[in-house]
């Protein structure tokens, strides 16, 4: 449920990224490891519209290293996912995994580039794009090659991110307030340039590609402190990631503040920290082929 958000994008349908990527396998894997519960729950909600329709194969669109075929695994123990992705290295990432949990039978892998060859994947019964619509030059005729892949009585699942992950209160007592809202908006905009469909209307994307949409709905993230250290290093890896890729565009002084947060051993590190959190929200729609 990528990347999508952070300016790293969940997923990787056609593989532009607009930052650099040393960080982005970590940030992806964390991901699934930090939000497991809200995964659990935007299946779950998934699963309530499928009601007795049964699930035995689902495409996933812009996989990544897994985040969405695992959780999807989880919920519908019978099926079997076909994991899409442009990235070569991203996908045998996922096999590994796959097969290091002892569900390689059930993954299979497509390296496709949708900007430039179909879909060609099995009918599926479920088909879910997490943060990775965007990522698409055209996403409506990716559409419609997903509505003639579902099977009768299918659905799309969409997520894309409201919002950037925030860690950080507003004042975190060193250097100017509000340096998350200064750094968010700078990737907000570096993903607008390099992903113009970022902000589209999705429901009426939808629509227009014959879907009529079930449901749309937000979903909250948000953890508190204490947090685990898998959600420390989150808040590490997607912050030394905007570092990475945008720490140029940012003010002297706010640069100063996020290297002493990005620190290794510094006194303002972010594990020694009391008040991070994880906020965030994803929008969502399931919706199925219009008769």
């Amino acid at each position: 449920m990528a990347e999508h958000q952070h300016g790293h994008g969940h997923g990787h349908a056609q593989g532009r990224q607009p930052f650099t990527d040393d960080h982005m396998v970590e940030m992806l894997d964390l991901d699934g490891e930090v939000l497991r519960d809200h995964l659990d729950s935007v299946t779950g909600w998934i699963a309530g519209h499928l009601g007795e329709h049964p699930v035995r194969t689902i495409i996933d669109l812009g996989a990544g290293t897994g985040t969405g075929t695992f959780a999807l695994l989880r919920r519908f123990g019978d099926a079997r996912v076909t994991a899409v992705d442009a990235s070569a290295g991203l996908l045998g990432r996922l096999t590994a995994r796959a097969e290091h949990l002892g569900l390689g039978d059930r993954v299979a892998t497509r390296e496709v580039d949708l900007d430039a060859s179909a879909l060609g994947t099995p009918p599926a019964d479920l088909a879910w794009a997490s943060a990775s619509m965007h990522h698409l030059a055209d996403p409506a005729r990716v559409l419609a090659d997903l509505r003639t892949s579902l099977v009768p009585g299918g659905l799309f699942a969409m997520i894309e991110f409201e919002t950037f992950p925030r860690f950080l209160p507003d004042d975190i007592g060193l250097g100017a307030p509000g340096l998350e809202d200064r750094l968010n908006a700078i990737a907000d905009r570096q993903r607008q340039a390099h992903h113009p469909t970022v902000n589209s209307d999705w429901t009426s994307a939808l629509t227009a590609g014959g879907f009529t949409v079930r449901e749309e709905r937000t979903f909250g993230i948000s953890q508190v402190a204490p947090l685990s250290g898998a959600a420390q290093r989150y808040a590490r890896v997607t912050l030394s990631r905007l570092r990475q890729g945008i720490g140029d565009q940012l003010p002297a002084d706010d640069r100063a503040t996020l290297d002493a947060l990005l620190s290794d051993d510094g006194p303002h590190r972010l594990e020694i920290r009391t008040d991070l959190g994880v906020r965030s929200e994803r929008r969502a729609w399931v919706a199925s082929p219009t008769a």
